[in-house]
């Protein structure tokens, strides 16, 4: 886990808004000339966000994509910035990977997941800077093919079980009820009750092969 801080100044700002609320980062790939491009999924309002995006020193190209229901999804392709400099750097000399999504919690930290040997990844987090924040919260076997559990979902569906995994309604004791989430997606309980069975009956009937 990351702290709440943006991996780079344009994350900072994002961050920043009141108005927008970070889902996830779906991809981050450094390029050839030490800049980056982030892919973001956001919720809120895209007006101001444009304003600070196009006073930003670091920002060289973005496009909104996919706005629906409140939320949206941004390209922003940007010059080289820190902390994401020394990152790509450390992954890339220590060959891991950074498997996307990266989860935000309700507090701004990023869940990652990296991948490489357990040898690699503890001599790259030795060299991370102490400004950067990193705590493991889990360590084990990667499942490399889990996305095809998800394969099956709608958007929907899945928005209502990854907003119920990041609130803690999974974790014990539980830290959300159908009541919570509903509210953060603005819907009813009933609702979130539906989807959720729904999604877990899927998942299960999935791993279980049924």
């Amino acid at each position: 886990m990351l702290d709440g801080r943006g991996i780079h100044p344009v994350g900072d700002v994002i961050a920043a808004r009141a108005d927008v609320t970070r889902d996830q980062l779906l991809h981050v790939n450094s390029i050839f000339n030490g800049g980056g491009v982030l892919l973001y999924r956001l919720r809120g309002n895209s007006d101001g966000l444009v304003e600070d995006l196009d006073a930003h020193e670091s920002v060289l190209a973005y496009d909104i994509l996919d706005v629906h229901d409140g939320s949206f999804h941004i390209y922003i392709y940007v010059e080289a910035g820190e902390p994401a400099g020394t990152l790509m750097y450390v992954v890339e000399k220590y060959a891991l990977i950074i498997d996307t999504p990266l989860m935000y919690t309700d507090s701004g930290d990023i869940l990652a997941t990296v991948v490489g040997t357990q040898e690699m990844i503890q001599r790259a987090f030795r060299e991370l800077p102490q400004r950067i924040d990193i705590r493991v919260e889990q360590t084990g076997e990667y499942a490399p093919d889990s996305d095809h559990l998800f394969s099956g979902l709608t958007d929907r569906q899945r928005e209502v079980l990854e907003t119920a995994v990041k609130h803690g309604y999974y974790q014990i004791p539980r830290q959300a009820t159908h009541a919570d989430i509903a509210e953060r997606l603005e819907c009813a309980p009933s609702t979130v009750d539906e989807h959720l069975r729904k999604a877990e009956a899927h998942l299960f009937s999935t791993l279980f092969g049924r």
